[in-house]
């Protein structure tokens, strides 16, 4: 469970870069994390240990011969199958190998590969990211491991993103978030997720499933490893912040705080009376916006309308082979009416523009991540189940997305039935650097994640983060 957790990433790719670590040996960890685990997790559709020693190997000749490799020197990543990437096929969760115009990496996974990182394979995803779920009755569902006696689901769309980092294969798990595609499956293994502002990173190179609302970004183990990340892609420094100075709006009239489980509550709840223990001031606050944009990303259309748009375009035989999970969600999209695409379009506008100003005087508003525990795959076995169920898991992440905001969700806990809670850190659109300072804060004044350092079955691990 999770390589090397006491170590920060940071301080992982510095000791390669400084030739105090071999990126073969950090790469050989990894293979042996995914490939002895018994039984496997499915977190991949596609792995190649050869390339991924090879790109080690090259690392330490380039150590050895006194070049830098970067800020990511060594460090085993796993890509969200719709991420073009050099020697890996690409399918988005369907049934085919897309064209191989699809493989070549955009500018996201080059710069990612000329900072050192390893690609070590292809994470499972939903088909064409469209469902918050995990599920692929196409190519499988990764295993959520927290739960060592049934098949729970993983949290979609990046559904093998989050059980790649506690498996130990990945230290850095690529993910794309539209509606909450990294941040469901990052509290439902119990790891971070961090969503960008849309816009902020290029999109270029990956297999879109809304051209107004996709987000590329990447799940970690903890904040602090996020924040680096996000550094050294981004450009931009990540401010230090006192947890002393947050100020954090508690909108707990809205539908993300009151039809969440009360277990799930709890906990997110006694997070949040830590965190005020140790200066933090939490304001309660009305924010209609979020109820409206949860209505609103749900049955305007705007992603269903863009990806059944991109299909009919770019891939026509990908599109009559969906599942009904997908197919049927995307079956009248192709009938809406312009006007109302553009109306549609336009309320979004509005609504992110009210919810500007409910942030006057706060930093951060606050919910839980996931609303409910993440179901089991047997229970999800008829169509409407399986609806309800990715409704609901979108239901609290998707006004964010909505709204045009950035967020973060970080483990703070386990529900009754032993299953990680994330809290959900929402910040004005643009301000990812100032929300990740106020993560790598929290998680300070939280203490190590609970999920880091316990097992499936309640098991405590030994160490903390540094």
């Amino acid at each position: 469970m999770f390589l090397r957790p006491t170590q920060s990433l940071e301080a992982l790719a510095s000791a390669v870069r400084a030739g105090d670590l071999k990126a073969q040996t950090l790469v050989e960890e990894a293979v042996a994390a995914h490939e002895t685990r018994e039984p496997p997790l499915n977190a991949y559709v596609e792995w190649d240990t050869d390339a991924a020693l090879r790109q080690a190997k090259r690392i330490d000749r380039r150590v050895a011969s006194g070049d830098d490799p970067g800020p990511l020197a060594g460090i085993p990543v796993s890509v969200k199958d719709l991420y073009g990437v050099e020697g890996f096929r690409t399918r988005a969760g369907t049934p085919l190998e897309l064209p191989s115009e699809w493989e070549r990496p955009g500018p996201f996974i080059a710069g990612l590969a000329a900072a050192g990182a390893v690609f070590m394979g292809k994470t499972h995803t939903v088909e064409m990211a469209f469902g918050g779920v995990g599920i692929n009755p196409h190519r499988g569902t990764p295993v959520n491991p927290w739960d060592p006696s049934e098949h729970r689901v993983p949290g979609g769309s990046s559904s093998g993103a989050g059980v790649s980092l506690w498996e130990g294969s990945a230290l850095v798990a690529l993910g794309t978030d539209t509606g909450g595609s990294i941040r469901i499956p990052a509290s439902a293994t119990g790891v971070a997720g961090h969503k960008t502002t849309a816009g902020r990173w290029s999109t270029e190179g990956v297999v879109p499933l809304s051209q107004t609302l996709d987000t590329v970004g990447a799940l970690t183990r903890t904040v602090l490893d996020s924040a680096y990340f996000f550094s050294l892609v981004d450009g931009t420094a990540v401010p230090e912040r006192r947890i002393g100075e947050l100020r954090v709006g508690h909108p707990a009239a809205t539908a993300c705080w009151s039809t969440s489980q009360d277990d799930v509550v709890r906990v997110v709840r006694k997070a949040l009376d830590t965190l005020k223990a140790r200066g933090a001031t939490v304001t309660e606050i009305a924010v209609p916006e979020l109820d409206r944009a949860t209505e609103a990303y749900l049955t305007s259309g705007i992603a269903a309308a863009e990806c059944a748009a991109f299909l009919r375009r770019c891939l026509p035989s990908a599109y009559a082979g969906l599942d009904a999970t997908v197919g049927s969600r995307l079956s009248s999209a192709l009938d809406m009416k312009a006007a109302d695409y553009l109306d549609a379009l336009a309320e979004r506008r509005a609504l992110a523009r009210a919810v500007e100003a409910r942030f006057e005087g706060l930093d951060l508003l606050v919910s839980p991540t996931l609303p409910i525990t993440p179901p089991t795959v047997t229970s999800l076995g008829r169509l409407e189940d399986y609806f309800e169920a990715n409704r609901r898991m979108l239901s609290n992440t998707c006004p964010a997305s909505y709204l045009g905001l950035c967020a973060l969700s970080v483990p703070v806990g386990l529900d009754d039935s032993g299953m990680p809670v994330g809290m959900q850190l929402m910040a004005p659109g643009g301000q990812d650097p100032g929300l990740l300072g106020w993560g790598v804060a929290i998680e300070g004044a939280l203490g190590a994640a609970p999920t880091l350092l316990r097992s499936p079955g309640g098991a405590p691990q030994s160490g903390r983060r540094s």
